[in-house]
Formats: structure tokens, sequence, C-alpha cells
């Protein structure tokens, strides 16, 4: 046996043997209240993907703060992504964050990306100093580049780092969500319009449902931005949901799970 994550798989090898039938979990139903329409899920094959909550993105001396952002908006997702992780780790529902992390040497980035967040000579952008600070911003192991504060981890959750807006190019995301079987995946995180959307869509364009948590999204810029990104991904990619909504499916899931097993006692 292997494990990933609060994933178990297992794996048989002998001498004259190597069985690959590893999908083993039984499919878990669960029902609950999205848009366009209303949605039932294979918890056992689901994952939840949070996206950039990191101090460069949501703290009040981050990077996005320095450049005039509302940070306010980016840290409200906090309270409800805590309110929503221990009822999927008590499921062994996969917990992955995706964190921008660049190399120091920014070797991997193209001259398009590092424009994109630095147009001129002048400013802070991709591994500049942060202006009364000592971090770089989004460099791997920086200041900058790690959780905001307030957010609650595990030590079964899983780690992944981007360096553009997509989790998924050039990262092992899309290898490690294989692996643990998932079909389905929760988005969370900011910028809803920009790094979850991008993720998502390449989730979508890889064959995952994609079901975003409006409630676990924010994003610093115009309201009208998140209206329109809600309007595509329920026109075009997927579902959009509450986190309250998935808890209460997921409760009222337990409980008929439960009375089955006491009727087939």
């Amino acid at each position: 046996m292997w494990r990933l994550g609060n994933r178990r798989r297992y794996w048989e090898l002998s001498s004259d043997l190597a069985n690959l039938a590893t999908d083993n979990m039984e499919s878990w139903p669960v029902a609950f209240s999205a848009e366009p329409k209303h949605l039932i899920v294979d918890l056992n094959r689901s994952a939840l993907v949070i996206i950039d909550m990191q101090n460069d993105f949501c703290a009040d001396r981050g990077w996005l703060a320095q450049v005039g952002g509302d940070v306010t908006k980016t840290r409200a997702p906090v309270p409800y992504i805590n309110r929503t992780l221990p009822v999927l780790r008590e499921q062994g529902v996969p917990v992955i964050w995706v964190n921008w992390g660049n190399r120091a040497d920014l070797a991997n980035i193209s001259p398009a990306v590092r424009h994109v967040y630095k147009a001129e000579a002048t400013g802070t952008g991709l591994g500049d100093v942060l202006p009364g600070t000592s971090s770089r911003v989004l460099e791997k192991g920086s200041w900058g580049a790690s959780l905001v504060e307030g957010l609650i981890v595990a030590d079964g959750d899983i780690w992944v780092d981007k360096y553009r807006m997509s989790g998924f190019w050039d990262t092992p995301l899309d290898s490690i969500l294989r692996n643990l079987g998932v079909t389905t995946i929760f988005f969370a995180g900011v910028n809803l319009d920009q790094c979850v959307m991008a993720t998502l869509q390449d989730a979508s364009f890889l064959g995952y449902n994609c079901v975003l948590m409006k409630d676990l999204c924010a994003t610093s810029s115009p309201d009208f931005c998140t209206e329109a990104t809600l309007y595509n991904v329920k026109q075009c990619y997927g579902f959009v949901a509450e986190s309250e909504s998935l808890i209460s499916g997921i409760k009222e899931s337990q409980d008929k799970r439960g009375m089955s097993r006491v009727f087939m006692d």
C-alpha cells in the first residue's frame, strides 16, 4: 500500500505479477445545489484545489497591497475555506495548495510574463525585493510566497508550486490528481478572474469536472470581472456552488450511508 495525501491507493507486486488495478475506491455520490444545475459528484474522486492564498496577494504588506490592490477582498475567503477544510479532510478528500513560487533566477519565466507584472522600468515586479521587507516577490521560500496567516493546514495536504496564472502548465498538478483518481475538482483561492479561472479552464480542457466554490474565491478586480467569470464558468466550463451547500450535501449523504449500514446489519 502507498499513501498520497488523505487518499489510500493499493499496489500488489510479486515476483511474477504487477497488479495495476488500483482504483479500489467505492463510489460516494453527494448531491448539492449549484448553478446552472444541481449536482451529484463522487466525493471519493474529488479534490479541493486552493490557489494563491499567499501573503503577496492577501497580506497588508504584500505585493498586491503595495501596488494598490484591495487585499481585504482577497482575504475574505479565509474563514469560509477554514470552515470547509475539516469537513473535506474528514472524508478523505485531498486538499491541494497551488501557490506561486518562482525560482530565484526566474529562469523559467518568459519575458512576456515578466512584462505583465512590471511593464515599466520602475516599480516592483517578479523577483524584486518588496519595499519595506527582505522578501522577493513570489519567490519560493519567501514571506510573500507563503500562505497568508490564519489558514488551517494539515500534514496530509499536498503542495504544488506554479510559475504563471495556470496551476497546470509546467507543474505536476495533473499527474498528482490522476494518481489520486480525481475526476472532480472544487476550486478555491485568488484571484478569481485570473489564476483561479486560468487553472479551472485548463482543468476543463484536460477533462476534469470543474466546480467553482464561489464563497471560497475572491478577487481585487472590479465587480464586473467577478460577474464575467461566474457567467463564463457556468456557460462554458462547469458549475458554481457555495461551500455551505456542499457541506450540507456531504452531511445528508453521511446520514443516508449510516442508515443504509444500519439496515444492512
